[in-house]
């Protein structure tokens, strides 16, 4: 089985319930399986909190190093991805030295709480530091049903979902789709690219 990393931040519970949703997608592809990981919380003054007793596991370089592609979830801070997300990926500039996620394929998620929250803009802000490790880029095309239905969440740059509609960490059934779509779109690029780490 080859992994792909779905790795996120999540405060109230939205992106953790994205991240699930891409998961269920990755593994829908044969010889495929999810690696979720999460990162820590960063506060104000910068000190990372201490490591909690349940949920998934902090992510590492190696888990970067190991998978065969990269899924990418933060929540909306004012049009950009949460500083804890930025602080684990501001610190792989040996990675990017040495080319380890080139030519892997990536995609992205958010939440926000409103409709109108930046989510667009916290994309872009997620995808720029992987264009900057070379990696291939994977969006919704709107051949998914879900992306011209959705009353809430979801984007042609990534899966996304609006809380002040549905309440933090309940997904709508477009929301869930378009998310499980991501995933399996990323699986499906990574097992035909065959990217040996």
């Amino acid at each position: 089985m080859h992994e792909i990393l779905v790795l996120y931040y999540s405060r109230q519970g939205s992106t953790a319930a994205l991240a699930r949703q891409v998961c269920r997608g990755v593994e829908t592809v044969a010889g495929m399986q999810a690696r979720l990981r999460t990162v820590a919380a960063i506060s104000a003054n910068g000190a990372v909190a201490s490591i909690p007793d349940e949920g998934p596991p902090y992510a590492t370089h190696e888990d970067l190093i190991e998978c065969r592609g990269l899924i990418l979830g933060s929540p909306t801070r004012f049009g950009n991805m949460a500083a804890s997300l930025k602080h684990f990926l501001d610190g792989t500039s040996g990675l990017w030295l040495s080319g380890a996620l080139a030519d892997k394929p990536a995609a992205v998620f958010t939440s926000t709480q409103t409709l109108h929250g930046g989510q667009e803009a916290t994309l872009i802000s997620m995808m720029l530091p992987l264009l900057h490790h070379g990696m291939y880029l994977v969006g919704l095309p709107y051949t998914e049903q879900a992306l011209t239905a959705t009353q809430s969440g979801g984007t042609p740059y990534g899966a996304s979902h609006v809380a002040g509609v549905s309440g933090h960490g309940t997904l709508s059934a477009h929301e869930a789709d378009l998310a499980r779509a991501l995933g399996a779109r990323v699986a499906r690029l990574a097992a035909r690219l065959k990217h040996e780490p």
